[in-house]
């Protein structure tokens, strides 16, 4: 069962051009369905619509967030609709099967005191790690990314002189970002004096690196991140997208066009940008509502 898995997750990465996190995520997602239908019907093609309710009901007895199985249905139908499309089986259990219904939650941006609070923690150390990690919370509150874009940089991705940076997102797409001077002069400092002390391979093209001189992943940072945040009295305010979405609401509330955070961004689509201005239009209700307690309600 797993020969299948592994065609459809090449198809997903070569065919749709998905990241390695996305992929990882319907590996392990899919991984558990198997095991599902292993035991109930013995192999892809005797799992049938009934099959399917059942394996939707084992999900939510194992008390997981209606998110997680909205995204592992998410992942089985989008599964079964390349055995379909592939010929491995004749019907679809997932066909005309609604999904489960899921409130989209707003982004969780933090205030403009709470970013430099969180940005302001790792100078209080004086570690290589501890230099990186501030050139990288600069970067992201800086650009915008998303923590696996600033995992992938190598060097050169970030002009110095032109004050840009150069990464890839969603579906290996490329987009340019305009970065401000501070935080391009931190990068360069960083290159010049701090990726020497952890570079252990002249040959390693990553812009970040780990203590073993590799490649800082995704999950390394965001741990990083978490401790920060701790130190910070930020606690549970803070997620890999926090400075992403922090970047994008500050952006809007300052004026900036709709479209040009949209690019900056890399959606595809401007409706997904379009969440952020509610954030702003309730931070100037708040706003306005504490000056003016009177016209509450």
């Amino acid at each position: 069962m797993q020969e299948e898995i592994v065609s459809f997750l090449n198809y997903l990465n070569v065919e749709k051009g998905f990241s390695g996190n996305t992929i990882a995520a319907y590996r392990n997602d899919l991984s558990q369905m198997a095991d599902y239908v292993q035991q109930k019907a013995g192999y892809w093609a005797g799992f049938n619509r009934q099959g399917m309710l059942g394996y939707m009901l084992s999900l939510k007895e194992k008390n997981y967030a209606p998110t997680t199985v909205a995204r592992k249905v998410a992942a089985a139908r989008s599964f079964f609709a390349f055995l379909v499309a592939e010929r491995l089986i004749k019907t679809d259990p997932t066909e005309n099967m609604s999904s489960p219904s899921v409130g989209k939650a707003l982004p969780k941006p933090i205030s403009i005191s709470q970013v430099r609070r969180l940005l302001e923690q790792p100078a209080k150390m004086d570690t290589a790690e501890a230099k990186r990690d501030s050139v990288m919370l600069q970067l992201l509150y800086a650009s915008g990314m998303r923590i696996s874009e600033m995992a992938a940089l190598n060097l050169g991705d970030v002009d110095i002189s032109g004050g840009f940076v150069r990464c890839f997102g969603k579906g290996h797409k490329e987009r340019i970002v305009p970065i401000h001077e501070q935080a391009a002069k931190a990068v360069q400092t960083y290159v010049a004096e701090v990726r020497p002390q952890l570079a252990h391979n002249k040959d390693e093209k990553a812009l970040f690196l780990n203590a073993r001189g590799e490649r800082l992943t995704r999950q390394g940072f965001w741990q990083k991140l978490k401790e920060y945040a701790k130190a910070a009295d930020l606690g549970d305010k803070v997620s890999p997208h926090t400075l992403r979405h922090s970047f994008a609401t500050h952006m809007l509330s300052g004026g900036a066009d709709l479209r040009a955070v949209q690019e900056l961004l890399g959606h595809a689509n401007i409706s997904t940008t379009q969440i952020y201005t509610h954030l702003t239009n309730e931070h100037i209700r708040r706003t306005y509502e504490k000056a003016h307690p009177r016209a509450k309600g």
